[in-house]
Protein backbone atom coordinates (compact mmCIF):
# COMPACT_ATOMS: atom_id res chain seq x y z
CA UNK A 1 0.00 0.00 0.00
CA UNK A 2 2.88 2.38 0.72
CA UNK A 3 4.13 2.16 -2.85
CA UNK A 4 0.65 2.78 -4.24
CA UNK A 5 0.30 5.79 -1.95
CA UNK A 6 3.64 7.11 -3.14
CA UNK A 7 2.37 6.77 -6.72
CA UNK A 8 -0.80 8.68 -5.80
CA UNK A 9 1.26 11.38 -4.09
CA UNK A 10 3.36 11.65 -7.25
CA UNK A 11 0.21 12.11 -9.37
CA UNK A 12 -0.95 14.90 -7.04
CA UNK A 13 2.43 16.63 -6.91
CA UNK A 14 2.82 16.39 -10.69
CA UNK A 15 -0.65 17.89 -11.18
CA UNK A 16 0.18 20.72 -8.76
CA UNK A 17 3.52 21.33 -10.48
CA UNK A 18 1.71 21.43 -13.83
CA UNK A 19 -0.35 24.32 -12.48
CA UNK A 20 2.78 26.09 -11.18
CA UNK A 21 2.07 25.45 -7.49
CA UNK A 22 4.85 26.37 -5.07
CA UNK A 23 6.52 24.68 -2.11
CA UNK A 24 4.79 21.32 -2.49
CA UNK A 25 5.51 18.84 0.30
CA UNK A 26 4.30 15.34 1.06
CA UNK A 27 3.92 14.26 4.69
CA UNK A 28 3.62 10.64 5.78
CA UNK A 29 1.20 10.77 8.72
CA UNK A 30 0.65 7.01 9.05
CA UNK A 31 0.54 6.11 12.73
CA UNK A 32 -0.14 9.73 13.70
CA UNK A 33 -3.73 10.08 12.54
CA UNK A 34 -6.75 8.13 11.42
CA UNK A 35 -7.65 10.99 9.03
CA UNK A 36 -5.35 9.83 6.25
CA UNK A 37 -1.95 8.26 5.58
CA UNK A 38 -0.49 11.10 3.53
CA UNK A 39 -0.93 14.84 3.18
CA UNK A 40 0.16 16.76 0.11
CA UNK A 41 0.50 20.46 0.91
CA UNK A 42 1.03 23.12 -1.74
CA UNK A 43 0.59 26.85 -2.33
CA UNK A 44 -0.94 29.09 -4.98
CA UNK A 45 -0.48 32.82 -5.52
CA UNK A 46 -4.13 33.89 -5.57
CA UNK A 47 -7.64 32.54 -5.10
CA UNK A 48 -7.94 31.83 -8.83
CA UNK A 49 -4.56 30.07 -8.82
CA UNK A 50 -5.56 27.97 -5.78
CA UNK A 51 -8.78 26.94 -7.56
CA UNK A 52 -6.82 26.09 -10.71
CA UNK A 53 -4.39 23.89 -8.76
CA UNK A 54 -7.22 22.09 -6.94
CA UNK A 55 -9.13 21.53 -10.19
CA UNK A 56 -5.97 20.22 -11.86
CA UNK A 57 -5.34 17.78 -9.02
CA UNK A 58 -8.94 16.55 -9.02
CA UNK A 59 -8.99 16.10 -12.81
CA UNK A 60 -5.64 14.29 -12.91
CA UNK A 61 -6.71 11.89 -10.14
CA UNK A 62 -10.06 11.24 -11.87
CA UNK A 63 -8.20 10.46 -15.11
CA UNK A 64 -6.49 7.70 -13.13
CA UNK A 65 -9.82 6.40 -11.79
CA UNK A 66 -9.38 7.90 -8.32
CA UNK A 67 -12.39 9.93 -7.30
CA UNK A 68 -12.39 12.79 -4.84
CA UNK A 69 -14.53 11.87 -1.82
CA UNK A 70 -14.99 15.49 -0.90
CA UNK A 71 -13.71 18.99 -1.52
CA UNK A 72 -13.94 21.83 0.99
CA UNK A 73 -13.15 25.52 0.60
CA UNK A 74 -13.34 25.81 -3.19
CA UNK A 75 -15.59 28.90 -3.28
CA UNK A 76 -13.46 30.89 -0.81
CA UNK A 77 -10.23 29.48 -2.32
CA UNK A 78 -8.07 30.34 0.66
CA UNK A 79 -7.52 26.71 1.69
CA UNK A 80 -8.95 23.95 -0.47
CA UNK A 81 -8.95 20.43 0.92
CA UNK A 82 -9.35 17.47 -1.46
CA UNK A 83 -10.09 14.12 0.18
CA UNK A 84 -8.94 11.05 -1.73
CA UNK A 85 -9.32 8.71 1.24
CA UNK A 86 -5.85 7.76 2.47
CA UNK A 87 -4.39 10.85 0.76
CA UNK A 88 -5.56 14.39 1.45
CA UNK A 89 -4.36 17.33 -0.64
CA UNK A 90 -4.27 20.83 0.88
CA UNK A 91 -4.00 23.76 -1.52
CA UNK A 92 -3.35 27.04 0.28
CA UNK A 93 -2.93 30.69 -0.46
CA UNK A 94 0.36 31.85 1.06
CA UNK A 95 -1.18 33.70 4.03
CA UNK A 96 -3.29 30.71 5.09
CA UNK A 97 -0.42 28.27 4.69
CA UNK A 98 1.74 30.37 6.97
CA UNK A 99 -1.08 30.86 9.49
CA UNK A 100 -2.13 27.19 9.75
CA UNK A 101 1.42 25.86 9.28
CA UNK A 102 0.44 22.21 8.85
CA UNK A 103 4.09 21.23 8.60
CA UNK A 104 4.54 22.40 12.20
CA UNK A 105 1.21 21.00 13.41
CA UNK A 106 2.18 17.63 11.94
CA UNK A 107 5.81 18.03 12.99
CA UNK A 108 6.12 14.33 13.87
CA UNK A 109 5.21 13.37 10.30
CA UNK A 110 7.89 12.12 7.94
CA UNK A 111 8.42 14.38 4.91
CA UNK A 112 8.76 12.37 1.72
CA UNK A 113 10.72 13.14 -1.40
CA UNK A 114 8.51 12.37 -4.38
CA UNK A 115 10.34 12.35 -7.68
CA UNK A 116 9.06 11.22 -11.03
Amino acid sequence: MGERMTDLARIVTDAADGKKARDTVVLDIRGLSIIADFFVITTGNSSIHVQSIATGIKERMEQRGIHCRGMEGYDEARWILLDFGDLVAHVFREEERQFYNLERVWGDATPLSISG
